[in-house]
């Protein structure tokens, strides 16, 4: 049997493109693809965000949930609210967007901290029982993607917390730590 780490609460100090703040508590039952993102991120807006409007779109019929989560651990005085807002009018962004809570103790903000995120863009899917199956940094492959969404959305929502997921889905691992800091190809790391 595996046994996944059940995905902690968001801490989001406001939400964007929705007109009541989003728990993971209230999404149970349903499969959350979480998109960590910063808007001065390249991969972030060449490859993430295209992604997470691609699957919202793809996925708007199924008890598909995609959560933006704008968490920004570098250059905080240009990514404001309101950049965040003319950003997300100009890219289009029509799923649910929140803004991480910054930290009192340093520059990750607390969400980030919470699942241990090593930078942007990083995807966290979340099955229908509010556990992680995969937590994922960088550019993820849609087709890879979108058949591990598909699979946790064929998967029964059970109450009972002994129910083994399917193997084809047991991909959740830590994201890697990386020598480098910085923005590449890959995004941008702590």
């Amino acid at each position: 049997m595996t046994h996944y780490q059940r995905a902690p609460e968001l801490h989001v100090s406001e939400w964007l493109n929705t007109p009541e703040p989003i728990t993971l508590a209230q999404l149970k039952g349903e499969v959350v693809v979480l998109h960590a993102f910063q808007m001065l991120c390249p991969t972030c807006v060449s490859h993430g965000l295209p992604q997470a409007q691609a699957l919202h779109k793809l996925f708007a019929d199924e008890k598909v949930n995609i959560l933006g989560l704008h968490t920004v651990f570098e250059h905080h005085q240009v990514m404001d609210k309101a950049a965040l807002k003319v950003f997300i009018s100009e890219y289009r962004l029509s799923f649910p967007i929140g803004i991480d809570t910054p930290s009192t103790q340093g520059v990750i903000p607390k969400t980030m901290q919470e699942y241990m995120l090593r930078g942007t863009p990083s995807i966290i899917v979340i099955d229908k029982q509010g556990q992680i199956r995969l937590s994922h940094f960088g550019h993820i492959p849609d087709l890879a993607l979108g058949k591990i969404v598909g699979q946790l959305v064929a998967e029964p929502f059970e109450t009972d917390k002994h129910t083994s997921p399917s193997k084809d889905t047991d991909i959740f691992k830590p994201q890697e730590e990386r020598a480098e800091k910085g923005c590449d190809q890959t995004g941008c790391s702590i």
